[in-house]
């Protein structure tokens, strides 16, 4: 089948457009003129994009897709005010949801810095006046920290002189018992007691996810959901297939999979889908990276920094995963062939993360393309290490919004001020992509393509943009988004641009996202969005 898309302005790559493409099939034909492309014999579908902005489709670099769908489905608590408002939420929606909440009531979102009323966490106190009939546990944005009622500790199992779970903690309160606050890996051991969502609802909300992705011109997502989400492998690789397989599929899936132990990442490797699963070069499901935790969140006061917080001199935050374990990984994974992509946040997390992969580089350096995902607190030797090592870098710019609230008191100023550094890191040569991790931050790229153009929260705070010399360009954020993921996953050359050969991964949007001012970014959305070749949304 051939689709003519003209009467646009079709971006090619920097400071060159086109008026009109040509897909044919799954992929891009030809470029040019309306009148070449107009000239082709036999198209079945000609489209006037009506002097529309035409761009490649988007490709997250990093998120949880499964845990977004989730969130669809859950009670809203992230943009709470108060912690009293976040009682009530949770009270009205056990109210009109009996049958859903009966064995539990899970939900994520809230962020203390913004309560109006104190900026303390919730305790189990707080969350007892929900329920104390049924486990409530409701997780901070970030992932990296969570509160319980009363009910969720005891069916937990533990109490004041119970041990710490490996690679996390709860905290004890005055009264010598467990206060309600999880964090790290202890999170998941407190989500343990909230029955899971069962594999035809997870069917339900991933194509509900994946539809919302495409609706905002994601056309890629590299996700993070088996071993954080799910974690019954071989039931979840085939779920991921059946879905693929009967066309239900609508965006393009790269799995990054988590691994608790080293053993378990051998059995993938040496008997698992690693080994026998069967991936097409161009199928629009691929197995992706090993994906590894080494840290925590800057909000949560978890991420790994080297000279402890400003605001908490004595914490150093929390070491997800030690060198030993990291670094057998790694070579476990060098050995096999497979890249792998980290969760780094704090300057101690990126720094000891860089040692591992290096530990593993041989004369060709950075051959599998090992990946440091978000890398926020920097300083100007580990960006300049991390270019010259050729480490790919995943960020996600929209961090920003609610970060350079923070990072201040968190790090101090010198190094807010080599943080974040997506310009630096780019003048520097190093290859970068763009994602968001949903749901820590909504799928929607264009507030994250604002936040890297502006360096401004979504009140258009400060005025000059934080710390502007590292704002970028849009042909810098649209190429990071499209070209760079591509590149993250090998892939470049075959998709992330509008050339002739590459993926007819397409998006037209309802705004020149180029000559617009750069406060209407965050509002821009696409009128349609074509995927392998397919309208998979039209406005």
């Amino acid at each position: 089948m051939k689709i003519a898309l003209y009467n646009a302005k079709v971006y090619v790559e920097r400071e060159k457009f086109v008026e009109a493409v040509l897909v044919e099939d799954r992929k891009i034909k030809a470029i040019g003129t309306n009148e070449e492309i107009l000239a082709t014999a036999d198209i079945d579908e000609k489209i006037d994009c009506e002097g529309k902005t035409v761009i490649p489709g988007l490709n997250d670099s990093h998120m949880h897709i499964f845990n977004f769908g989730e969130r669809m489905c859950q009670v809203k608590i992230g943009d709470c005010e108060t912690i009293d408002e976040m009682i009530d939420r949770c009270k009205k929606y056990i109210n009109e949801n009996p049958d859903s909440v009966k064995h539990g009531l899970y939900a994520q979102g809230w962020n203390q810095d913004y309560f109006t009323d104190s900026d303390r966490i919730p305790t189990r106190f707080d969350l007892d006046k929900i329920s104390t009939e049924i486990p409530v546990v409701l997780e901070r944005i970030c992932g990296h920290i969570l509160t319980t009622n009363t009910k969720t500790i005891e069916l937990l199992g533990i109490d004041g002189s119970s041990p710490q779970y490996p690679g996390g903690t709860f905290e004890i309160g005055e009264d010598g018992y467990p206060n309600g606050i999880f964090a790290e890996n202890a999170c998941t051991y407190a989500k343990s007691v909230i029955p899971k969502t069962d594999i035809e609802q997870r069917k339900k909300m991933f194509i509900e996810a994946s539809k919302y992705a495409a609706e905002h011109g994601i056309t890629t997502v590299q996700s993070n959901d088996l071993g954080t989400i799910v974690f019954d492998y071989p039931a979840y690789f085939k779920f991921f297939k059946d879905i693929y397989n009967s066309g239900e599929g609508i965006v393009r899936y790269r799995h990054q999979v988590s691994f608790e132990t080293v053993e378990e990442f051998k059995d993938y490797i040496e008997d698992g889908e690693f080994k026998n699963g069967k991936y097409d070069e161009d199928s629009l499901i691929q197995l992706g990276p090993l994906k590894l935790f080494k840290d925590g969140s800057l909000g949560a006061r978890t991420a790994l920094v080297r000279d402890g917080y400003k605001d908490d001199p004595t914490n150093n935050g929390i070491e997800w995963m030690s060198e030993e374990v990291m670094d057998e990984f790694c070579k476990v994974a060098s050995d096999a062939g497979i890249q792998v992509a980290t969760h780094v946040i704090g300057d101690g997390a990126v720094e000891k993360t860089i040692n591992s992969y290096e530990k593993t580089f041989g004369e060709e350096g950075n051959k599998l393309r090992h990946t440091l995902v978000h890398c926020q607190i920097t300083d100007k030797a580990l960006l300049e290490r991390i270019a010259k090592l050729g480490i790919v870098v995943s960020y996600q710019p929209i961090f920003l919004d609610y970060d350079m609230h923070i990072v201040e008191k968190r790090c101090g100023k010198e190094l807010a001020s080599t943080s974040y550094a997506f310009k630096t890191l780019g003048d520097l040569g190093a290859k970068i992509a763009y994602g968001t991790d949903c749901p820590v931050e909504d799928c929607n790229p264009f507030p994250n393509i604002y936040s890297a153009v502006t360096r401004k929260d979504s009140k258009g705070f400060p005025e000059g943009g934080f710390y502007p010399e590292e704002c970028v360009d849009v042909y810098t954020a649209i190429d990071a988004y499209t070209e760079g993921s591509a590149y993250m996953e090998f892939m470049e050359g075959k998709k992330g641009r509008i050339k002739p050969g590459q993926l007819a991964d397409i998006v037209v949007l309802d705004k020149d996202i180029f000559t617009c001012d750069p406060m209407e970014i965050r509002d821009i959305l696409p009128v349609m969005t074509m995927i392998d070749g397919k309208i998979v949304y039209k406005k």
